[in-house]
């Protein structure tokens, strides 16, 4: 297959997002081979995360770039247009292009493309089969619609941050911003699903997507949980909450991940720490057990893990077929043997130089994913896509 070939090849998004969400969803529709438009403010210098550094890439003298980390993060498989959106013929721009696009994503708080003339309302008219995705803090209604919304705070108005960190200790956060990670997730599956109306029908439409309503999606069992018992959970660290032993167990070199996820696997786990009559002791013979007795449990549990090595824990446990695993840090998870064998770290030239990104996990057999681009320094396609007679082509 040709390099510019995927699932998505013809497909083509105006993107008019920024920071995290929508450059997550925007991404990942051109790894899949979408042709991808990003409007950047010349104001500001563009996306705010070519600022969140360092790390920043440098060229071949030593100058920093505006390529930062975070921002080659989700910025990939895209050209950088700068348009100043608040100017009459930076507006007439953003149309133009729109009436060349499938899908216009964007961040802005509700209402504020409204004064531009740019929201779905003034746009559909006259593009209606444009596809028009709206990520908010919290959504187009409702009585939080007009308080911006950033991951931090989805976080912690969604509850996850309630049911992450030590028991006694604060709240926290998970720690990387994954509620804008699974936002961008659920705008994907959400324009891919509009994407097959519009193909069907003709028609476009709006997606009204909230950071803190994907947020509270994504609580999955803790929220049913509470929902079911009435009962508020409470962190646990790393444990389970309806799986007991599930946690992160200290040896007697660093930490070890057990995931014993049924009673066949205990009783093979208290074989390994010798302790065989554990498993027909009747507080930890089964599951529930278990869940009543975690403590007495791990009070057992814990020092008997913690006599053994790392690796001769994971090897024991691997051997019986219970599922166990290491604790890594970021320079242990890119050496891995495994990481290289399914190419989630990948190398693409950049215009400062060489760069080193994640690659995508979607593994398709017939339509691949494609690094086509690497993430563009601010600006660098702003003369060749508004002087083209048809910008989205590569």
């Amino acid at each position: 297959m040709a390099v510019s070939d995927g699932p998505l090849k013809g497909v083509k998004v105006l993107d008019l997002s920024r920071i995290l969400a929508g450059p997550t969803c925007t991404q990942l529709l051109g790894d899949l081979g979408a042709s991808v438009i990003k409007i950047e403010n010349p104001a500001t210098g563009g996306d705010d995360t070519r600022q969140w550094g360092p790390p920043y890439v440098e060229d071949s003298e030593g100058n920093r770039s505006d390529l930062s980390a975070y921002f080659m993060a989700a910025n990939r498989n895209k050209k950088s247009v700068a348009i100043d959106i608040t100017r009459p013929d930076g507006q007439a721009e953003i149309k133009r292009l729109a009436g060349h696009a499938d899908i216009l994503i964007e961040n802005f708080k509700p209402g504020g493309l409204a004064k531009y003339g740019l929201d779905y309302a003034s746009l559909s008219p006259d593009l209606p089969g444009l596809v028009y995705c709206s990520i908010s803090g919290y959504g187009q209604t409702g009585p939080n619609a007009s308080k911006p919304g950033y991951d931090l705070m989805a976080q912690g108005y969604g509850g996850i941050m309630s049911l992450t960190g030590d028991p006694e200790g604060a709240p926290m956060k998970v720690g990387v911003g994954i509620s804008d990670v699974m936002c961008g997730m659920y705008a994907t599956v959400g324009i891919l699903a509009a994407l097959r109306h519009r193909d069907q029908t003709g028609q476009g439409q709006q997606i009204d997507l909230a950071l803190v309503d994907s947020q509270v999606a994504w609580l999955i069992n803790e929220g049913v949980n509470y929902l079911t018992s009435g009962d508020v959970p409470q962190r646990r660290g790393n444990g389970h909450p309806n799986i007991v032993p599930y946690d992160v167990y200290e040896t007697a070199d660093g930490h070890v991940i057990l995931a014993v996820g049924n009673d066949s696997q205990f009783r093979r786990l208290c074989d390994f720490i010798d302790l065989p009559g554990l498993a027909d002791d009747a507080r930890f013979a089964t599951n529930p057990a278990r869940l009543e007795h975690r403590d007495a449990l791990n009070a057992v549990l814990r020092p008997a893990v913690q006599s053994h090595q790392t690796q001769t824990v994971i090897a024991q446990l691997e051997a019986r077929k219970i599922p166990v695993g290491p604790v890594q840090t970021m320079d242990q998870v890119f050496a891995t043997d495994q990481v290289a064998a399914r190419e989630m770290q990948i190398d693409m030239q950049a215009d400062p130089g060489e760069v080193q990104l994640i690659g995508n996990p979607l593994k398709l057999s017939r339509t691949p994913v494609t690094y086509r681009t690497a993430p563009p320094v601010f600006g660098a396609d702003t003369q060749g896509v508004l002087s083209a007679e048809n910008p989205f082509d590569d």
